[in-house]
């Protein structure tokens, strides 16, 4: 496939949500899917602040994940390139949630260990722009949640700016790639929250909790407020009404499956077959 072609069928990037993450996260789909193939030339920078209109250092962020995941190769003089062991490297890690309340559970469970240490690192490593635009990400995820909207892009950004204070290529490239699992169970979660009020003030509670250990740079406290966060997330799910369950995670999987390509599967909840 040729570069234009590839540029053409990855989605425009989202607002309020880390730029370079995205394009990132994009780029690494389409390579999976096959959209590039491995060895073949990627798109240049100046092709590829032309399609997404973002500056330099936003694609260089995004390539430089790219390489981190081992996905890409830069070669002198000629431009970067999909590894010809790529599909391997990203066929790895397979992940087919499948809707059911153990499906999200278990995700905030492996959540719990990189928002601990995420936390934790920023703690240590913050600088005075990374507590504002944590602070941002808080005001922008409570102006959500007043307008009527879910929080789920403010949430997912959030917790993004707290990786990216950490300041770990690896710890962001991970986030990078988990985050098309991580973004719906988010959207369960918070529309759980959002059910009953001593949920959503929890919730508020927590990541004020996370945000203040995290300025004070007390790197313990950072690092239990995250993984408590997480803990009680997933008590919340085991407390939600099984109605509200059953409707939210037949949602869940049917998205979860269109976005991954996984026809026929079965539905927990339902016992009927779904097409992705």
């Amino acid at each position: 496939m040729d570069s234009q072609s590839f540029l053409d069928q990855i989605p425009e990037l989202r607002v309020g949500v880390r730029l370079s993450e995205q394009l990132a996260e994009a780029l690494v789909v389409s390579i999976r899917d096959g959209q590039i193939a491995p060895g073949e030339k990627m798109p240049t920078e100046s092709a590829l602040v032309q399609r997404f209109g973002v500056s330099r250092t936003v694609v260089r962020e995004a390539l430089s994940r790219l390489k981190t995941l081992g996905l890409i190769e830069s070669r002198q003089g000629s431009g970067a390139f999909v590894k010809k062991s790529s599909q391997s490297t990203v066929d790895r890690l397979v992940l087919t949630p499948d809707g059911s309340v153990n499906a999200v559970i278990q995700m905030v469970e492996m959540r719990r260990a990189l928002e601990a240490e995420s936390a934790a690192l920023a703690a240590v490593r913050r600088t005075p722009a990374d507590i504002k635009s944590i602070k941002e990400k808080i005001v922008a995820l409570e102006r959500a949640v007043a307008g009527g909207g879910d929080g789920v892009e403010e949430d997912v950004a959030l917790h993004t700016a707290i990786a990216a204070a950490a300041n770990n290529p690896f710890l962001l490239a991970t986030l990078a790639y988990l985050n098309q699992f991580l973004r719906d169970a988010t959207r369960v979660t918070r529309a759980n929250e959002s059910t009953r009020s001593d949920f959503a003030q929890q919730v508020r509670e927590e990541h004020a909790q996370i945000v203040r250990s995290i300025e004070v740079g007390d790197a313990a406290a950072a690092r239990m407020a995250g993984a408590m966060h997480m803990v009680n997330a997933a008590q919340r799910i085991a407390r939600a009404d099984p109605a509200f369950w059953a409707q939210q995670g037949v949602r869940l999987a049917d998205r979860l499956r269109s976005e991954l390509g996984t026809p026929h599967a079965i539905s927990k909840q339902t016992g009927r077959k779904k097409r992705g």
